[in-house]
Parts: C-alpha cells; sequence; structure tokens
C-alpha cells in the first residue's frame, strides 16, 4: 500500500470506524490507528438512543444531521447483521418525555420538521408502562425512536473493517503528533513510528482538540464525563424508553435497562464514583421504582467530546492541507454518526454531500 494513496483515521470509536467503512466502501485505502482498543471509549459507554435528548433544543445542524441518521439505521443495522453476523440490534421501542417545561415549543417543533410527537395523557402512559412512578405529570410521546445496543454495533463495524482488504486497524498505536511538508499534512507520528498518508482524518473524539494542539490549533472540544449503570430486568418490564429530568432509562431486548447520565467537567478522569452511582440509583428509583431493590449489573464512565452547541466539526481544515476533522458529537455521536461520516466521505471524495456542510466547518464561518 503506497502511502500516497491512503487515509489515515485517527480514532477507532463509532465516528471512526464508520468513517473508515465509508471510505473504504468507496475504494479508498485506509490505516485505522487507535490509541487503545477499538470501540471502547465514549461509544461504548453511551447509552445509544437515535435520537438527541431534546431535539427541539438543538441547532438546525444538529437536526439535519439527526433525522439523516435516524432514517439511515435500521437498514443499516439489518445489513450489518447479514454482512457480519453480528446484530447492532437496532431496538424501535418510542420514547416518553414526562414533566417538560418547554412541552409547547417541543410540539411546535415538531409540526415544523414533519416529525411525530404528541401529548398523551399520564393514564395512557402508565397503561403502557405499568413500571412508571408516581409523581410525574405530563408527558410527549414519539413513536418510532429507537436505540441501538451500541457495544454490538461498535463489533459489527469492526467485523466488517476485518474483512476489507484495503483496510487496517492498528490498535495500541497512539498518534503524537502529525508529519508536515511544505504547509501540508502528510502523515502521523505514532508509538510505531511515523506513518504517511495522502490525508489524515482526526476523529479521535474528546483527544481531539489535544492532538490539533500539536499544530498550534485550538479546536474547542473537551472531555465531559458522564457514567452510568445498568439492571438486567425481565424482558418485558420497560417497553419504551422515558426520560425526565434530564436523566433516562433504556430498555434493551433482553431486559437490560440502562440509566444515565451524568454531565461532568473534570478533564480526562473517567474513574465511576459512588457520589454518581447515588445519584443514578436515585433516579432510577424515582422513574422505575422497582429498580430500588434492583442489583447493578454494571457502572461505568466515558468521555463525551464536548463543542459549543454540539455541533461537530466536519470537513477539511483550511491552511492544512491534507488534514480533515470528523469530531466534536458531544452527547450525540452516535446518532449523528450516520450522516457525519457519511458527510465526512462526499467531500473528501468529491461527491455531492448530502447535507450542506457549511455549519459544520473549522474554525466555524461564523467566526
Amino acid at each position: 500500500m503506497k502511502s500516497a494513496e491512503q487515509t489515515v483515521v485517527i480514532g477507532a470509536g463509532i465516528i471512526g470506524l464508520l468513517s473508515a467503512y465509508q471510505l473504504a466502501g468507496a475504494g479508498r485505502q485506509v490505516v485505522l490507528l487507535e490509541a487503545g482498543e477499538a470501540g471502547r471509549e465514549a461509544s461504548w459507554a453511551g447509552g445509544g438512543i437515535v435520537s438527541p435528548l431534546y431535539p427541539w433544543r438543538y441547532s438546525a445542524a444538529v437536526t439535519a444531521l439527526a433525522h439523516w441518521s435516524q432514517d439511515f439505521y435500521p437498514g443499516f443495522g439489518e445489513r450489518l447483521r447479514e454482512q457480519v453476523g453480528v446484530d447492532p440490534e437496532v431496538h424501535e421501542t418510542g420514547l416518553y418525555w414526562l414533566d417538560l417545561q418547554d412541552e409547547d415549543e417541543a410540539l411546535a417543533w415538531a409540526e415544523r420538521q414533519g416529525r411525530p410527537l404528541q401529548r398523551v395523557a399520564m393514564e395512557q402512559v402508565r397503561a403502557a408502562v405499568p413500571a412508571l412512578g408516581e409523581g410525574f405529570s405530563t408527558a410527549l410521546f414519539m413513536p418510532g425512536v429507537a436505540n441501538v445496543r451500541n457495544p454490538r454495533l461498535l463489533r459489527a463495524l469492526r467485523e466488517a473493517l476485518a474483512r476489507m482488504a484495503n483496510v487496517r486497524v492498528v490498535e495500541r498505536c497512539p498518534v503524537t503528533g502529525f508529519v508536515q511538508e511544505g504547509g501540508r499534512i502528510v502523515g502521523v507520528q505514532t508509538a510505531q513510528g511515523e506513518m504517511r498518508a495522502e490525508r489524515v482524518l482526526v476523529a479521535a473524539g474528546a483527544w481531539s482538540g489535544k492532538l490539533l494542539a500539536t499544530l498550534g490549533l485550538e479546536l474547542p472540544v473537551k472531555p465531559m464525563k458522564g457514567q452510568m449503570i445498568l439492571f438486567k430486568c425481565a424482558q418485558d418490564f420497560l417497553p419504551s424508553m422515558v426520560l425526565a429530568r434530564r436523566r433516562y432509562a433504556i430498555p434493551r431486548r433482553d431486559g437490560h435497562v440502562l440509566v444515565g447520565s451524568t454531565l461532568e467537567d473534570v478533564g480526562f478522569d473517567k474513574v465511576p464514583t459512588e457520589d454518581a452511582l447515588d445519584s443514578l440509583r436515585a433516579t432510577a428509583a424515582e422513574l422505575l421504582p422497582a429498580l430500588a431493590d434492583a442489583e447493578v449489573v454494571r457502572h461505568w464512565a466515558g468521555l463525551r467530546p464536548g463543542s459549543p452547541d454540539g455541533i461537530p466539526y466536519i470537513g477539511q481544515v483550511p491552511g492544512c492541507e491534507g488534514l480533515w476533522l470528523n469530531c466534536g458529537h458531544f452527547r450525540n455521536g452516535l446518532v449523528l454518526a450516520p450522516a457525519s461520516c457519511r458527510l465526512l466521505a462526499d467531500l473528501m471524495l468529491g461527491r455531492e454531500p448530502v447535507v450542506d456542510p457549511a455549519p459544520y466547518a473549522f474554525p466555524p464561518l461564523s467566526a
């Protein structure tokens, strides 16, 4: 593989894996570099709701990516299952929002966007979700909202890449800097030596800002810690996702229920804490009282790539020919990934972009 022909992708979370999958599917030679183990950082740690938590509170830039991705996921999950035998479990349950302060704004947004969202009487909610706790008085419901079992999605993508002759995945290979020649980025410095490439894509999540700082560039992407807990329940315990007071419960097909999450600005610390565990357990018991006595199967933390207004950076870096970005998805990496990676591939390959790329430029066009 000639270095001039290959694209190096830094970071093997959902964004890096899916970017590599898109580029390789279009015939590009790809080397995917991961500092640790592929798919084991924020993408693994997230809940996998295929929707922003409060979609009406986001900008049109986030909405455009989210809607494209939501429509893409069901067929994509099925194709991956057929291709590699790993089911990402795109699980369509719908989502209830409880006791919102901005119901009218949410309904107006849904009408403008042509998305189904309706007020539902609490009697109907309790009939549909018998395990729901008391103390909630209003509800909105959006049918069709799915969640994806993110560890399995990541495993499916990793397996798909392993079967592609034009992809090489190198784990435990931190990138420490870039190789520059004549104002162009022509490769990366890694723990395993220099690696040359025609293009370098930074998809390193919360670590992306650190990487660009080695070039003297200030990319406003920083780690934001999130903690979650997991319970094992009966398969029919929770038929729909529920969200109240910025916390949520997500049912998996096999009865596992995830409850999350915290939002902490504590740098690169991702150690789970007892305070967060207590807070999440209290949330679980408030939403679904039967969980008060349930065993926590697992408690973990991840580092989201925080960015201004949650808008990712997608595209080439001006003044650094050969350097590209697909990072800064904050809390919405999984839901925005399909559209983000398709847009990145469109731009890199000179195709008609699937959505308007202007809002994702770095630096922002309004700056």
